[in-house]
């Protein structure tokens, strides 16, 4: 038969399971978000510079950034002029930099802007090909080519060089009026001349990263106007057009 008697086993209580500790939710958005951490983003930004860096010079075969020049901002000589801000000297001033003195710079001017080119100084210098530059603001040297001459910055006359000689017998064939209209043509065009001229060595020195610009050459106001008027020097006057066309003639720099 069948014990009667209740059961002394006890049935063992299921041991409740532990509770997982909640993970904070800012943590598991963090690692769940696809974003770049800023090392990453600068770890990509120089890997792609060595590639564009290395397909530079198999390309071109010669520069790591695609031949572009480096801006003149960032070389020592006009960081170093910037940092001592723009001088004035006079036409008298300047002539004491034209390279005889080797403790101080070489400087020139053309247009009134000087210019620091100490860095070539060989060519600048008393035994320089150049050394006619020195020193000075030779404006009209540049122009006429008569070094000796035109050391200077008076341009009045220099147009002349481009302005055909007068021709009696070929004036005589003109009018009155379309004599004094043709002058004046050519003297237009003689003065845009002049300007392209200059402007070619303004620009070679303003654009070169050897020579920094530092300033300014000092003049009275209308100096430009005063004293007389300079004589276009002999090699000039040798370079000017032999006589105008005739009427109804094209002369060969598009005038008629």
């Amino acid at each position: 038969m069948p014990d009667s008697k209740p059961s002394t086993v006890r049935q063992r209580k299921a041991v409740a399971p532990t509770p997982d500790k909640t993970v904070p939710t800012e943590v598991l958005k963090k690692e769940d978000s696809t974003s770049f951490s800023l090392l990453d983003i600068a770890r990509t930004v120089v890997f792609l510079v060595l590639v564009s860096s290395v397909s530079s010079y198999f390309i071109t075969g010669e520069s790591f950034v695609w031949n572009v020049a480096r801006p003149q901002w960032t070389k020592i000589e006009h960081v170093k002029a910037w940092m001592a801000g723009p001088k004035q000297y006079t036409d008298a001033d300047l002539a004491i930099y034209d390279g005889t003195n080797a403790t101080l710079p070489v400087l020139l001017a053309i247009n009134g802007t000087i210019y620091d080119v100490s860095a070539g100084r060989r060519h600048y210098g008393p035994k320089g090909a150049y050394h006619f530059f020195a020193g000075a603001d030779a404006s009209r040297g540049f122009v006429t080519g008569c070094f000796d001459e035109d050391r200077n910055p008076d341009l009045r006359g220099v147009e002349k060089m481009y302005i055909p000689l007068d021709d009696p017998e070929v004036d005589g064939l003109y009018s009155a009026g379309d004599l004094a209209h043709l002058k004046y043509n050519e003297r237009k065009k003689a003065k845009a001349e002049v300007y392209k001229a200059l402007k070619h060595w303004v620009d070679f020195f303003e654009n070169s990263p050897k020579y920094p610009k530092i300033g300014r050459v000092k003049r009275e106001v209308g100096w430009e106007t005063k004293g007389p008027v300079p004589t276009l020097c002999k090699k000039a006057q040798e370079q000017r057009p032999s006589a105008r066309a005739r009427p109804g003639e094209v002369d060969g720099r598009g005038g008629v």
